[in-house]
């Protein structure tokens, strides 16, 4: 336990190092990153998102993105999302797309992160594809939920993550039900200080179990993002109590993780949703990764060593 918590608070460390980000984008998806980005860019994503649908697979798609420093990065981010969209749209895909706020100029201005939300969310409501506001760290989960409500307001095609290693998070739910949301409920992949989050994984786990019953509960349709067997068996427990129609949630799970589990709940008749991050900047999202699960390395490893 000792160890794996040194390898969290090091992976975790290594993935805000913008040092090794740039270092990272020179040498592409290498280094095992492949196994869990579908590429560098779109079009290298596609053909993998057209086998996960003939799987039986939904997927989510984000592109990558952290360090932006300038509004034309930020509004570029923003003609990526829109390109990706109608690219979802004229080839078909049954995807959604995700994003991070960050990407698009949320630590720039507040009116240029919102310009680039419209714009997007404008594109997704054309095509009929949904559109789901990734969560980050805890500094952010206030104002990302006030963008959020703000949007909800005129646009329905508008989804949002609540992570339960938050204290705040049982709170927010209440809050946000109002809205009828489409939630995306997660563990939480950031390191976050004792006084705003739980630190005891047993702990995170029985407050993801607690969000997952009152969104369930509120009658919002729910995505459970979770690759712990633990809690989809209850949230199967909670479907056969709440005699629940498996249409109102689906499980989530990263590209490249659990895809026999991932194959299995299909055959048992659930939705099943892939997270499929894709771009040149994988670095931070692949650290957080390793970070999460320290099995995960044997890809990086084989990655460095594969001819």
């Amino acid at each position: 336990m000792i160890l794996e918590a040194i390898s969290k608070n090091f992976f975790l460390f290594l993935s805000n190092n913008k040092v090794l980000d740039r270092f990272a984008k020179r040498f592409g998806t290498s280094f095992g990153a492949d196994k869990i980005v579908g590429g560098e860019t779109f079009s290298q994503a596609i053909p993998i998102i057209k086998q996960l649908n003939h799987d039986g697979l939904q997927v989510t798609v984000d592109h990558l993105g952290e360090f932006v420093e300038s509004k034309d990065e930020a509004r570029n981010r923003a003609q990526e999302c829109i390109d990706t969209i109608r690219s979802i749209a004229d080839h078909q895909l049954n995807s959604e797309v995700s994003l991070k706020l960050t990407s698009l100029g949320l630590d720039i201005s507040h009116d240029l992160v919102m310009e680039n939300m419209k714009m997007i969310l404008d594109a997704a409501e054309a095509a009929g594809i949904t559109v789901t506001i990734d969560m980050e760290d805890s500094s952010r989960c206030g104002t990302t939920l006030d963008i959020f409500k703000s949007l909800k307001k005129d646009y329905s095609n508008l989804g949002t993550v609540i992570q339960s290693y938050l204290y705040r998070s049982e709170e927010d739910i209440d809050e946000l039900s109002s809205y009828n949301p489409y939630l995306r409920l997660v563990k939480g992949a950031y390191k976050e200080s004792g006084k705003v989050a739980f630190v005891d994984k047993e702990m995170v786990d029985s407050n993801l179990k607690r969000l997952i019953r009152k969104n369930l509960e509120n009658g919002q349709y729910t995505a459970i993002a979770s690759h712990d067997d633990a809690i989809i068996d209850y949230t199967k427990e909670l479907e056969a109590e709440l005699k629940m129609s498996k249409e109102q949630f689906e499980f989530q799970m990263l590209y490249g993780m659990r895809n026999e589990t991932q194959k299995k709940l299909i055959q048992e008749g659930y939705t099943v949703r892939v997270y499929l991050p894709y771009g040149e900047d994988w670095y931070g999202y692949f650290m957080r990764r390793l970070a999460e699960r320290p099995a995960n390395i044997a890809f990086a490893i084989k990655g460095i060593f594969k001819k």
